[in-house]
């Protein structure tokens, strides 16, 4: 296979981009560059785990180590917001949901990742060639709205099992449409129609759920990729010359690439927290009741 590098290799080296789409891998059937890239994370990880826990100390190693505060400091973070009978449940997916968007959105700043791939016009590999055609063989895996989506769609089924575990069906419509605070007699029959018109806004609100989750993470990543792109043409946008691009095109979105650093950290801490407090908005009452 033939490599093609173009005169901006360097202003593109640590960039990542790409477009609003992931598009196939030529020659690679139906698999897309961002699946890809959530295989490679997701075996990382695993493999990662593996290494770490395959032999088991009192005192730990670092990996060990690192791998036991990780796990420890996570289940403590949402046992505080669930309550210690549901965090069991629901502990797995929030910590796999962290970790794998974390690794993620970081994974997506490796530099090549949505820098190299491959031309159309020319097929051959290339490093971010001018080709309005240039498919990344690499692009970050929550910049695809797929698996965003895909990712919500899965805790939402998930939380709807733990909360009728935890309350019933039954339970779950009175905590949804009846009416709160313990009232009784003529006052609940008087603020029922309320309650009841409170919860079909709180049921349409649910389903927005996914919505709302997928399209945040997708919107901050999606932004970060075209925000350090953007600063790494800024030598071409400003009409200077080929040397002068190249070097601003590595200087001026370093403060930005660092800040996506932070942000990659914030969005998974948002993602997950969101789905912590929707499991505890749902199962709460049933914990206050015994």
């Amino acid at each position: 296979m033939q490599i093609q590098f173009t005169d901006q290799i360097f202003s593109h080296a640590i960039l990542a981009a790409g477009g609003i789409n992931a598009p196939h891998i030529p020659g690679m059937g139906s698999l897309s560059n961002s699946i890809l890239v959530a295989a490679i994370v997701t075996l990382s990880i695993l493999l990662f785990t593996r290494v770490a826990t395959r032999r088991m100390a009192l005192v730990p190693d670092g990996k060990q180590n690192f791998v036991e505060f990780l796990i420890e400091f996570l289940y403590g973070q949402v046992e505080e917001i669930v309550g210690k009978k549901v965090a069991p449940r629901v502990f797995p997916l929030l910590a796999t949901l962290f970790i794998f968007i974390l690794s993620a959105n970081w994974f997506g700043l490796i530099p090549g990742v949505g820098t190299i791939g491959f031309g159309e016009k020319t097929g051959f590999l290339m490093i971010d060639a001018n080709d309005h055609n240039f498919v990344p063989l690499l692009r970050p895996a929550t910049a695809d709205l797929n698996m965003t989506f895909a990712m919500a769609a899965v805790f939402m089924l998930v939380w709807v099992w733990i909360t009728v575990k935890e309350t019933g069906v039954i339970g779950f419509f009175k905590h949804v449409f009846a009416p709160k605070g313990g009232l009784t007699g003529f006052m609940w029959w008087a603020l029922l129609p309320i309650f009841m018109f409170v919860g079909v806004i709180e049921i349409i609100s649910i389903m927005f759920r996914p919505v709302s989750l997928s399209f945040r993470l997708l919107g901050n990543v999606y932004a970060g990729e075209t925000l350090l792109h953007s600063m790494g043409n800024i030598g071409q946008l400003m009409g200077l010359g080929p040397k002068l691009s190249a070097v601003l095109g590595v200087l001026v979105p370093l403060p930005f690439y660092f800040m996506e650093i932070l942000v990659g950290l914030i969005q998974a801490i948002v993602f997950t927290l969101l789905c912590a407090v929707y499991v505890q908005l749902s199962t709460a009452h049933d914990e206050d009741e015994h």
